[in-house]
């Protein structure tokens, strides 16, 4: 069994592979080639008496490989003196983080590898995103409009540029230094233009392609900026506004995101930033967890990003590839890619093709199997 860690991670995964594995695994869903379980959260209350212990998993199954993603967050919702809302975690103490893959064998159950799950989520994220980019977005799309300048918003910009001819970014956050740093650290690696701005109006003006890769809670851009012929992608839900959606002609969906369950008080949909969850705690500890869009400037749920309950009416990624659903058919058209649904699935194809390359490299800590068998039936 092997133990891979980020740094390996990233000398063994190129965003060409990941969003080749990616779109191979979601190709074999509408076969039963591959199958997934969408992520579920659960609360706990914590020693903080302003944030939560936030348990998430996510499985799927493709080729040979089963994954379970899992992450032990503390989580908390600060609002800085500027206003923005956002969601921190850690784990332990701030700086540290726990995720981990823990990659089975689906031909005989043997337990293969943990991989840390930091380099690869990232990737994995923004190889999704370039699936959408590849399958909706105009073929001359040159110029990305990026809201956010974390290490999400990078690896959706690698994987935009490895499937359209993209020459330009525009980047806002609302800290410069971060702005300025991706521009100078994403000119070199990619060898385009990457361009800092100073407000986020201006990075969306103009822009073929409007990505947001934030971890706000509230809105981070206007639904009247969105112009026609964009495509437009993103993080997480609350980072767009309510309006967007009806600025979309075509939307597609990567995967199912919801469960077929009734919400209740233990159950819901859209707590903090968790698509759905358990929650723990008295209801006094419960108010500590953003509601469902409780911030200003959201409405009620439109269909384009309904994934609850009776789940959404919009195609998804198999419907796009096997002809069931139309994609991008004019140039003015505004299209959308909800890149959430098919997690755990994108982490047994991508934790996969890692583990065979590490297998193949002769990489990787190696412990002993038995150390996770026992003859004691389960």
């Amino acid at each position: 069994m092997l133990i891979i860690n980020n740094e390996l991670v990233a000398q063994l995964l190129t965003m060409d592979d990941c969003i080749r594995v990616q779109e191979e695994a979601f190709r074999r869903l509408s076969t039963g080639g591959a199958i997934h379980r969408p992520r579920i959260d659960m609360y706990v209350p914590c020693e903080r008496d302003d944030g939560y212990f936030r348990w998430g998993a996510m499985e799927g199954a493709n080729d040979g490989y089963f994954a379970i993603r899992m992450k032990s967050d503390i989580i908390t919702w600060p609002k800085d003196e500027s206003g923005n809302w956002t969601e921190e975690k850690y784990c332990v103490t701030p700086g540290p983080y726990c995720g981990l893959i823990f990659l089975p064998s689906t031909r005989n159950g043997e337990p293969l590898a943990f991989i840390n799950d930091g380099v690869l989520q990232h990737m994995r994220v923004g190889g999704g995103a370039g699936i959408g980019v590849k399958y909706l977005a105009r073929e001359d799309s040159h110029v990305v409009g990026m809201l956010g300048s974390g290490g999400m918003a990078r690896t959706f910009l690698e994987a935009f540029k490895c499937v359209r001819d993209v020459r330009l970014c525009k980047v806002y956050s609302p800290t410069a230094a971060h702005r300025e740093a991706f521009a100078q650290e994403m000119t070199r690696r990619l060898n385009i233009e990457v361009r800092a701005v100073e407000d986020p109006r201006e990075a969306v003006r103009g822009a073929d392609i409007l990505s947001s890769c934030t971890d706000s809670m509230a809105p981070v851009y206007d639904a009247d900026w969105i112009e026609k012929g964009m495509h437009v992608t993103n993080l997480g839900r609350r980072e767009m506004p309510d309006a967007a959606g009806h600025k979309f002609d075509v939307v597609v969906r990567q995967g199912t995101a919801g469960l077929q369950m009734r919400e209740s008080e233990r159950f819901q949909a859209e707590r903090g930033l968790s698509p759905a969850a358990f929650i723990a705690g008295t209801a006094e500890e419960m108010k500590r967890i953003p509601q469902k869009n409780a911030q200003p400037g959201f409405g009620g749920d439109t269909p384009e990003f309904t994934d609850r309950g009776q789940g959404s009416d919009k195609p998804d990624f198999s419907d796009l590839v096997t002809g069931k659903c139309k994609g991008r058919e004019s140039r003015d058209q505004v299209t959308f890619y909800r890149n959430v649904g098919n997690q755990g699935l994108q982490f047994s194809a991508v934790g996969g093709w890692v583990y065979s390359q590490a297998v193949k490299q002769g990489k990787g800590r190696v412990i002993p199997t038995e150390w996770f068998l026992q003859d004691i039936r389960d």
